[in-house]
């Protein structure tokens, strides 16, 4: 059989970006008090799309004043109006969605398709989600009282960024609540266009503030007293620091952190449809994902059929520019975070694990970096305790579901699993006994606006999604 060639094909969607952007506070865009602006850089090809404000203590009291000042109209707004401006904002995103995915792509470094189609939708999705409850709070909750939390200081991360934004604006503003975003400070230009759709919906000023910058802008956010409510998706280190600062303040928290999660195979498993979940598990969007399934467990009398027909299947994975439809593997978000993943995988055949990584030759410009697979993995190695965000699946076995469940639940975290099997009652079993907030069964990373999700432990706590993410941005009975 001779390999596939594929002709490039580039998305040919134009988008227009500014030569700098300001902050959006009061419903305009605002030169930052800092006077500072960051460059934002396409990951793929290393080289600067434009300067974005930094944004320092003072410019983070005025969004939060805005935001105090928008509070009480946009509470007293009946609940229909506030749903006729998600589902305004919902129909904008699906208008303006190649534009979008585009910005998204060139931003972040994930493959175009998966930013057309997965994100997009799934972000427009959110917003009509919210719209449909703002005038049901009152099924969602039966026989309570409910009022908005407040302000809501919001802090989202680099590997979804559009989506993230939806997961927490939407909610937000369905429950009557106003809002200061900051997205990460490597990605911040989606969340930036989706102020001007905010401003194009005639959403009202204060409403939604987004705040760019770095690490000063978003520890000056979260320690703001103006704030009602913080809710943050990242790292675990940095969760652990935030409940730190917001313990005995009074001010409610949500955190989404980190995850090392298990994705366990049975013999019994339709094999071709588990490896394509795997694949999805772990190699989408370059394995930056908190619910990666970056551990493997796969019975052990099909271990070695598994891994070489996994093997098969990364070789045929197309890593490289992200703006070409065929890629599956696109660009790493940043210098940094590559380092971080190449320092893990060196780690991993020093402890003494087996690599495989798919061929083919890397673009010479970029953050790039090939999908591995560690074998002859201990639980006691690095690469299968510590969350590494990116592409890198460590494998190990199982004999018996008594022993994968004990292996599975071997971890500080508890975000998600996957079970691949044909007998339902196995898989209902093995769900109930799994320590994760979220857990697949015969399918990987698929998520709908009407499901919770969020973890345990190491993984945070709160939900984001379905009734239980409503309950995060309301008083219910005053508490």
């Amino acid at each position: 059989m001779t390999d596939i060639e594929y002709a490039p094909a580039p998305e040919t969607v134009p988008v227009e970006i500014a030569a700098r952007y300001g902050l959006f506070i009061d419903g305009h865009f605002v030169a930052p008090r800092s006077g500072k602006y960051r460059v934002t850089t396409n990951p793929a090809t290393e080289q600067p799309l434009t300067e974005v404000a930094e944004a320092n203590a003072k410019d983070v009291d005025l969004a939060v004043a805005s935001a105090r000042k928008a509070l009480k109209p946009w509470m007293k707004l009946s609940a229909s109006a506030r749903a006729q401006f998600l589902f305004r904002i919902a129909r904008r995103i699906q208008e303006r969605s190649r534009e979008l995915a585009v910005l998204e792509t060139l931003d972040s470094g994930k493959p175009i398709k998966e930013s057309r189609d997965d994100d997009l939708p799934l972000v427009a999705q959110h917003f009509f989600h919210h719209a449909g409850w703002c005038d049901k709070l009152a099924y969602a909750f039966p026989g309570a009282k409910l009022e908005p939390v407040g302000v809501c200081g919001q802090v989202i991360p680099w590997n979804f960024p559009l989506l993230m934004l939806a997961w927490k604006i939407a909610p937000a503003l369905a429950c009557g609540n106003t809002v200061v975003l900051k997205p990460a400070e490597t990605t911040p230009l989606t969340a930036l266009r989706l102020a001007e759709i905010f401003d194009e919906c005639g959403l009202p000023p204060g409403v939604v503030n987004i705040i760019t910058g770095g690490p000063e802008a978003g520890k000056a956010l979260i320690a703001h007293d103006g704030l009602d409510k913080v809710a943050f998706t990242g790292s675990t280190e940095v969760g652990k620091a935030i409940a730190a600062t917001l313990a005995g303040t009074g001010r409610k928290l949500t955190l989404e952190l980190g995850g090392k999660s298990p994705h366990i195979i049975f013999a019994d498993a339709a094999i071709d449809q588990a490896i394509e979940g795997v694949v999805s598990g772990i190699w989408f969007n370059q394995g930056e994902v908190c619910c990666a399934g970056s551990r493997l467990f796969v019975e052990e009398r099909i271990l070695h059929t598994f891994i070489e027909r996994l093997k098969a299947r990364m070789q045929t994975l197309r890593v490289g520019d992200p703006m070409d439809k065929n890629t599956d593997v696109g660009a790493i978000n940043s210098k940094e975070q590559l380092e971080r993943i190449q320092h893990f995988i060196k780690l991993g055949a020093a402890e003494g694990a087996t690599q495989f990584e798919c061929g083919g030759a890397l673009p010479t410009k970029g953050y790039f970096c090939r999908p591995c697979l560690f074998t002859n993995v201990q639980p006691s190695h690095t690469i299968a305790r510590e969350e590494i965000f990116g592409p890198v699946l460590s494998v190990m076995s199982f004999r018996t579901p008594e022993e994968a469940i004990q292996r599975a639940n071997n971890t500080n975290y508890g975000l998600s699993a996957g079970v691949w099997t044909e007998k339902g009652a196995k898989a209902l079993e093995m769900a109930a006994r799994l320590k994760a907030g979220v857990i697949w069964l015969n399918t990987f990373n698929r998520f709908d606006p009407s499901a919770p999700f969020g973890g345990y432990r190491e993984s945070g706590f709160g939900r984001e999604g379905g009734r239980q993410g409503l309950r995060a941005y309301l008083k219910v009975d005053g508490r």
